[in-house]
């Protein structure tokens, strides 16, 4: 009989699908805003499904894989389908194309993540992914249609905006650009209480002011990039330095 620990954290999983597949009904009624929310929520329910799963030791290879599978369809298809309903739909074949790049870069993103939690046996690399993940990759495609949706929204060209987004998250996903993981994060004990009194403050600001709130998220998440980039340069570099001081050692 299995364990109600390791049905649990599928469950949640199962829940996001759900409201990640909402999104495109939404979307199909032309209610771009609740499309929008379900794909946030659904994108909450993944971080937190893994660390449940994790918390109270219900994690199992079926869970792994199920969540890639959700993965896929919640931040591969269900953003694209979403901006192309949106706008890219007025492209033609060409718009449709773009939502096949995506979906497919999303795919391979997906497939080379597992792959490499399987191989790799370097601590110091929990700290990053490679390349932006899959929900990260939606946030970055749906950033146009945000702005439409938020008061910064004067007169753009959201059909250019949304061409250079798409590709744009196109193109992290499947590149080895390294960035910042949440995941290997640790958080002392005095610092604990600050970090739930922001996460409580980031919440109470995505109630309240939610396209806002998700276009300052992406801008800032587009802007650590370049510094989890320079980051992961340096520990690399230091990575390699202790190795051949003990590889030299060795010799001595």
């Amino acid at each position: 009989m299995i364990h109600p620990r390791y049905i649990i954290p599928s469950i949640i999983s199962i829940l996001g699908l759900c409201i990640g597949i909402s999104s495109i009904k939404f979307a199909l009624n032309s209610q771009f805003d609740y499309a929008i929310i379900a794909i946030t929520i659904a994108s909450i329910i993944d971080t937190m499904d893994g660390r449940i799963a994790r918390l109270i030791k219900g994690t199992s290879k079926f869970g792994a894989e199920l969540d890639s599978l959700i993965d896929f369809i919640n931040f591969g298809v269900a953003p694209a389908i979403t901006v192309y309903i949106w706008i890219l739909k007025d492209l033609g074949n060409a718009g449709w194309l773009l939502v096949l790049f995506h979906s497919v870069a999303c795919c391979l993103r997906l497939a080379r993540f597992n792959l490499v939690l399987q191989i790799t046996n370097e601590k110091w690399r929990e700290i990053f992914f490679t390349g932006v993940p899959s929900p990260a990759g939606a946030g970055i495609l749906l950033l146009p249609l945000i702005l439409s949706l938020s008061d910064f929204s004067p007169n753009y060209d959201y059909k250019k905006l949304a061409i250079i987004f798409i590709i744009a998250s196109t193109f992290l996903m499947i590149s080895k650009i390294p960035t910042y993981s949440l995941k290997g994060i640790k958080v002392s004990r005095p610092f604990l209480i600050f970090l739930l009194l922001l996460i409580a403050t980031y919440f109470s600001f995505l109630i309240n002011y939610p396209f806002n709130t998700l276009l300052v998220t992406g801008c800032f998440y587009l802007s650590l990039i370049p510094i989890s980039f320079v980051h992961f340069k340096i520990i690399k570099k230091r990575s390699s330095k202790s190795t051949d001081s003990l590889i030299s050692e060795d010799f001595i």
